[in-house]
């Protein structure tokens, strides 16, 4: 469970409330909460809203840590 500063931090500019948000993706304020302390995760289609709403990238928002880098390794042999 990891607490989602980001949509925490893109709500709050975007000057909405829980409560707001929640009424405007007609959901409830609790959803909205789990969302932002990491107790659940939004179903794709409500990460897409979220963002819509809030002007910001779904991948930012919410994909940006399920994201991994590959990094290539030499591999030497002795």
């Amino acid at each position: 469970m990891r607490k989602n500063t980001r949509l925490v931090k893109a709500r709050k500019e975007a000057g909405l409330t829980q409560e707001k948000l929640a009424e405007l993706l007609e959901c409830q304020k609790s959803t909205v909460s789990n969302w932002e302390n990491g107790y659940s995760v939004p179903r794709l289609s409500d990460a897409f809203r979220i963002a819509e709403i809030l002007n910001k990238d779904a991948k930012e928002l919410f994909f940006e840590d399920l994201v991994q880098d590959t990094h290539t390794l030499k591999v030497t042999t002795a």
